[in-house]
């Protein structure tokens, strides 16, 4: 019963993804030609190399994490308020389900979108530079967590949220500045010290060099750190979601 609930909700969330290509998948890819050109050919000559590769080789990684965090992130927020803002959440609360495959579900659908996502900035990089990827393992891996902790923010956001303009709000103010100072088009050695010490408390920032070095094999943190604070930071937001999810936070108001 468990996986059938799962199974259903997940394909749902992929029927919406494929549907609506031309907004889910397409923009990011046309996005990042314009990140390349303008950064990565333009600024990338004055710039030089940064820790022994190009700029624009340098920048291609954070690029894709660029993607896959908001993308993750907006998918599980907007597909998880729609379901409470149109009422067919109730259908699944009566439904004999547990609240943890609810969850799961939304989270995974977000999760795939920031993959699809993610794989469609890698070939748009392709066009532009060549990678020679240093650990495989590391990199899918850094990129599941990217899109597991994002899917499961998301989802938080969404228990909370009141309007879809709240969701957008977040991801603005919030998600996407500390993204930008979390060393996608920069090297953290490049801040002052007072920024260098800050930026170790952005996830962002941890999340962008445990895929930076499984692509490149370089990073401004050892990648055991980055891995452990990224794994308690999704861990912390699991157990609240759950709890949310326990107490109907949102839904059973």
């Amino acid at each position: 019963m468990c996986w059938i609930g799962l199974k259903t909700i997940i394909l749902r969330e992929c029927g919406v993804i494929v549907r609506f290509w031309s907004v889910t998948l397409a923009p990011p890819a046309i996005t990042t030609v314009l990140y390349f050109t303008i950064f990565g050919e333009i600024i990338g000559r004055r710039v030089g190399s940064v820790d022994g590769f190009d700029y624009i080789q340098y920048m291609a990684p954070g690029l894709v994490v660029l993607w896959v965090i908001p993308y993750s992130y907006g998918h599980t927020a907007a597909a998880f308020l729609g379901a409470r803002f149109f009422k067919f959440i109730e259908e699944v609360l009566v439904s004999p389900l547990p609240d943890w495959v609810v969850m799961t579900g939304y989270v995974i659908g977000g999760m795939i979108r920031g993959c699809l996502v993610g794989i469609a900035a890698v070939a748009t990089t392709l066009l532009f530079t060549r990678l020679h990827v240093h650990s495989v393992f590391l990199s899918v891996a850094a990129l599941l967590l990217a899109a597991l902790v994002s899917a499961l923010g998301g989802f938080i956001t969404a228990m909370f949220a009141k309007s879809f303009d709240q969701v957008a709000t977040i991801q603005t103010l919030i998600l996407t500045p500390l993204m930008y100072i979390g060393g996608v088009f920069n090297s953290v050695s490049t801040l002052p010290n007072w920024a260098q010490n800050l930026s170790l408390a952005n996830p962002m920032f941890h999340i962008v060099n445990a895929f930076r070095y499984g692509v490149l094999g370089v990073s401004d943190v050892p990648i055991g750190m980055a891995l452990s604070i990224i794994g308690a930071f999704g861990f912390v937001l699991f157990l609240t979601a759950m709890k949310l999810m326990a107490l109907g936070s949102g839904i059973r108001d």
